[in-house]
């Protein structure tokens, strides 16, 4: 379980924060903060993993208690500004999310968090077995799909369609194509064309400009060669 604490000076935006991880059951809240003083104070005395940090605050901003910190845990920057994500990176941090955040969005910097917790405390002999599957928000709930089961993912301006083996209808969410491939195994999953995802696992075949999966055949981009030619393991002429 990750232990986080939330920093920011709107009793709103604290809020927000804690109904969002109402939706992620790896993360633990310890401790909500108006004040950069009442973090510290809490840090000190309990074992902290994560801090989702506002940046734009009275007296001590975000940044600047991130540096000050000996002990740096991971670090969600949630703010208002997006003038200061390039020093945020610098801090190393794990994602920067620019207020108002939609669900969608904060879920994937929790599942960014939630990969490096993992890595970061697994033993060698687990790191080949940290995770098979992903948490999915549809139809207002919170869905469990296998990685293996994934056979292509399509994607339609602001959603993504999630094709399953041996189901017909997919699985729809709110989500960027670009945030979805983000949360998948690279070495599983490679981006063809700018609207596809395919599992290598249930590629059949490839031709100049088309690939074919178990179920479907899907357009082939080569803008993606370098994916292409990864998935195949050598160039594809």
């Amino acid at each position: 379980m990750i232990k986080c604490v939330i920093i920011d000076d709107e009793p709103l935006a604290l809020q927000l924060i804690e109904d969002n991880l109402r939706y992620v059951n790896y993360i633990q809240i310890v401790a909500k903060c108006l004040k950069v003083a009442e973090a510290l104070a809490v840090l000190q005395s309990e074992t902290v993993d994560l801090i989702f940090c506002d940046i734009g605050m009275p007296g001590l901003n975000g940044i600047q208690l991130v540096k000050s910190l000996t002990y740096k845990p991971m670090i969600i920057f949630v703010t208002a500004f997006e003038k200061f994500a390039v020093e945020g990176f610098e801090l190393d941090v794990v994602d920067y999310l620019v207020k108002p955040v939609p669900l969608d969005r904060f879920m994937v910097a929790c599942h960014k968090a939630h990969k490096l917790f993992e890595l970061n405390n697994a033993k060698p002999a687990q790191l080949q077995q940290i995770k098979k599957y992903i948490f999915i928000y549809t139809n207002y709930n919170m869905v469990k799909i296998i990685y293996k089961d994934i056979e292509y993912i399509e994607g339609l301006k602001d959603y993504v369609k999630i094709n399953l083996k041996d189901q017909d209808r997919p699985i729809i969410s709110r989500s960027s194509l670009k945030a979805m491939e983000s949360l998948l195994p690279a070495e599983l999953f490679f981006r063809v064309h700018k609207s596809y995802i395919i599992n290598v696992d249930y590629v059949t075949q490839i031709r100049r400009g088309k690939i074919k999966t178990i179920s479907t055949e899907l357009p082939l981009s080569d803008n993606y060669r370098n994916e292409i030619n990864k998935m195949i393991g050598k160039s594809m002429e």
